[in-house]
């Protein structure tokens, strides 16, 4: 079977390549996944630098989402009934870059007839979080302001298109004003150009309280971290909750701990795979469900830019880095 792998972190166009390996097979508690098509994230190209949360042990191959096909079941009740039939894979280690890939059968759920390959392929990592970090987490309520940083990305389009649904509102922190642009057309309410590279932090944080009011941000979620995150931190009001889920600018979040206890706000981390880790099976069907409504009325939809085959993987990654292209970038399995 063809599988991609990196033998060291680097950059992704240089150190992955397509190889054959051996099929694997599943151990008790565990099913083989035919794989048909899986996304290039951000996480992905992270792992492959060597700078994701989690550390590859190389030869590593990447990949933490995608659909397939259950062809091979260790023996456990859940993957005995998952046997054969199309399921998202969410893979907390990677893996799913591959003909075929093996995971506990608790990483797989089932998918609907109703959703494409390609849209079952980029199920989770973007819409899921969308949805638990607003939804179920932070439980923005309607009326509220939520500030995203980041907010022109896939997942920022998806955020601004959940608040239309649900009620919230957006406030949407970028670094180019094509970006802006971009948002504003989609409906998002207010938008923000900040490059950290050049703009003070401290202007950021007093245009966020005036955008909201003197009473300050209450609900914020960060990819970005730096002085982005940092000046966001500092627009926190009394009992705001911010989740960190990013770290795009590769440089940490400072701020005085007083900034968080004069008004008793609070940064906490997100990491999807945690959180579904702590969720049983009738939890992540009614969120497959849920997703698979809205994916399907178009508000957590991926935009896809195309497809590559797996010898083609260092095009694909080059794709899904370039700014000027639009949309997921995916891996077909199911193509000679």
């Amino acid at each position: 079977m063809r599988v991609v792998q990196f033998r060291q972190p680097g950059h992704p166009a240089d150190v992955l390549s397509c190889i054959n390996q051996p099929v694997p097979q599943p151990a008790h508690g565990e099913v083989r996944v035919r794989m048909l098509a899986a996304p290039i994230n951000p996480s992905d190209l992270m792992f492959i630098r060597g700078r994701y949360t989690l550390q590859a042990s190389c030869p590593a191959i990447p990949g933490f989402e995608g659909v397939g096909i259950v062809e091979h079941s260790g023996g456990d009740l859940r993957g005995r009934l998952f046997q054969g039939r199309r399921v998202v894979v969410l893979s907390r280690t990677g893996g799913t870059w591959a003909e075929q890939t093996v995971v506990p059968s608790a990483q797989v759920i089932p998918v609907s007839r109703s959703l494409s390959d390609e849209q079952a392929a980029t199920f989770f990592v973007n819409p899921a979080t969308a949805w638990v970090m607003t939804q179920e987490v932070l439980r923005v309520p309607q009326g509220q302001w939520l500030v995203q940083t980041a907010a022109g990305s896939a997942l920022g389009r998806m955020i601004v298109r959940l608040g239309q649904r649900v009620g919230f509102r957006s406030l949407c922190v970028v670094r180019r004003e094509s970006s802006a642009e971009e948002l504003r057309a989609l409906g998002a309410d207010c938008v923000v150009v900040f490059n950290e590279a050049e703009d003070d932090p401290g202007q950021l944080t007093e245009t966020l309280r005036q955008i909201v009011g003197e009473s300050g941000v209450g609900y914020a979620v960060d990819a970005v971290g730096g002085r982005t995150g940092s000046a966001v931190i500092r627009s926190l009001g009394r009992g705001a909750r911010m989740l960190a889920f990013g770290t795009l600018s590769g440089e940490p979040l400072q701020f005085s701990p007083r900034t968080l206890m004069t008004v008793g706000s609070s940064v906490e981390g997100f990491w999807l795979g945690n959180f579904l880790a702590d969720k049983g099976l009738l939890f992540r069907l009614g969120l497959v469900r849920r997703l698979t409504s809205l994916i399907r009325a178009g508000v957590l939809d991926s935009e896809i830019a195309g497809s590559w085959k797996p010898d083609q993987v260092a095009v694909a990654v080059r794709a899904a880095e370039d700014s000027s292209i639009n949309g997921k970038c995916l891996l077909r399995f199911d193509t000679n």
